[in-house]
């Protein structure tokens, strides 16, 4: 385990390259600093108190670490922000080599049947043990409790930094990894640089239905559904999920990422329609209804349920359409059939508000890309100035996206070339 030291320092001396920020893109370029450059003093600063805070608590605990994409143009298209940008990236450090990196460090991987790929170990500890050791090993001094105020440019093109607390360091290169935010005004010391800080919205968030009956099932989940945005051309599938809030899951996290600016624009008050059933079209299920009511016109519809619904969500679309849950399928006059039908494939819910997850949260906005040379994450406008991870204008959607853009601009910019 690295130890970290007390935060109040000296300026240090010079050949030295500072990493500010202790997340996943922050760590990786330290480490991989450290190894490219031995006769420099590498230096990670973390602004709070602990270090890998999104690591630790990412997919419920386990780390979904990256994602089995191992075609490039495909795994850019996982990339609302930064797709194009993207493709230079992951040809200079893909998935693969996300993969072989850790492996080569003794962490064994595994594949979900959707991709996402986790430790072996299914804890998230494998992979914050696996940073810290090599951090330790590379030499990597880390230092907490350090917020950088300022950044100055000396004229031998060096910088100084100029801490909030007092005090000052010195350092020949500078990688910036301090993650995203959603306030604008935590970008305004990058902006000093002159640098144009794309303005800062959620991405990866859920659906807020305040009062609505739905709410009751939380915890009920479908394995593939489709949602649209009414008045916006803005359509996903997959997972979904009813929370005690609203609705979740990834088909909804998707949508919050592609959408994340027109989302913000509509105030996070907008119509959601979701079709629970997106394998049928209206015309299949009149006729799966209308063979039911032939085949089993005696049984009650509340126990017999003719498409792959959990029970409790078919139990709520019934009380939903009016029909009562001792109608049976045989009675089932044609108009409650249409409002139960149009309810399957046209659920309509009024979302007003978001939840996001603090320490998972993720930003669409930040550094704007025009401004970085991709093939090596060093800034345009000032020299030895490098940008890794989230606090670029770069946001996947969730999947293990997110980190595998900070483990391969964290990669590039190690090189500081």
């Amino acid at each position: 385990m690295c130890t970290f030291a007390s935060s109040k320092l000296k300026a240090l001396d010079a050949k030295q390259i500072i990493i500010i920020g202790g997340g996943a893109a922050g760590f990786f370029a330290a480490i991989n600093c450290a190894e490219n450059y031995p006769d420099y003093k590498v230096l990670l600063v973390e602004k709070g108190s602990k270090v890998l805070t999104k690591v630790r608590i990412s997919g419920g605990g386990r780390c979904n670490l990256t994602n089995a994409c191992f075609d490039n143009n495909i795994l850019v298209k996982n990339y609302p922000r930064g797709e194009k940008e993207l493709r230079n990236v992951f040809s200079r450090f893909s998935t693969n080599d996300t993969i072989n990196w850790f492996e080569k460090r003794g962490v064994k991987l595994k594949t979900e049947d959707d991709g996402r790929m986790f430790p072996s170990s299914d804890n998230s500890e494998t992979i914050v043990n696996c940073l810290l050791q090599e951090a330790k090993k590379a030499g990597v001094q880390i230092k907490l409790n350090i917020e950088i105020e300022e950044i100055l440019k000396n004229e031998n093109k060096t910088f100084t930094l100029k801490l909030k607390d007092s005090g000052t360091f010195s350092c020949d290169k500078l990688i910036i990894a301090t993650g995203g935010s959603s306030n604008e005004h935590a970008y305004n010391w990058l902006k000093k640089l002159g640098h144009t800080i794309i303005k800062p919205v959620p991405s990866l968030f859920t659906f807020n239905v305040p009062n609505n009956t739905i709410t009751a099932l939380m915890g009920v989940s479908v394995p593939f559904a489709k949602i649209r945005i009414a008045g916006t051309k803005l359509e996903t599938v997959g997972p979904l999920m009813i929370t005690h809030w609203g609705l979740s899951g990834p088909a909804i996290l998707k949508a919050s990422a592609w959408g994340a600016r027109q989302l913000s624009d509509l105030g996070y008050n907008f119509i959601v329609i979701v079709n629970w059933l997106p394998k049928y079209t209206e015309e299949k299920l009149r006729i799966e209804f209308a063979n039911i009511r032939t085949e089993n016109g005696a049984k009650l519809m509340i126990n017999h349920c003719p498409v792959e619904l959990p029970k409790r969500l078919w139990e709520y679309f019934l009380i939903k359409a009016n029909i009562s849950e001792t109608l049976r399928w045989g009675d089932l006059p044609k108009k409650s059939a249409n409002i139960l039908i149009n309810t399957l494939l046209n659920d309509e819910y009024k979302v007003q508000g978001k939840t996001t997850f603090k320490e998972e949260f993720v930003t669409c906005g930040g550094i704007s890309l025009k401004e970085i040379n991709l093939s090596t994450m060093q800034s345009k406008i000032i020299p030895n100035i490098y940008f890794a991870g989230e606090v670029l204008d770069i946001d996947g959607i969730t999947g293990g996206f997110n980190f595998q853009n900070a483990w391969s601009t964290g990669w590039i910019a190690a090189l500081c070339q």
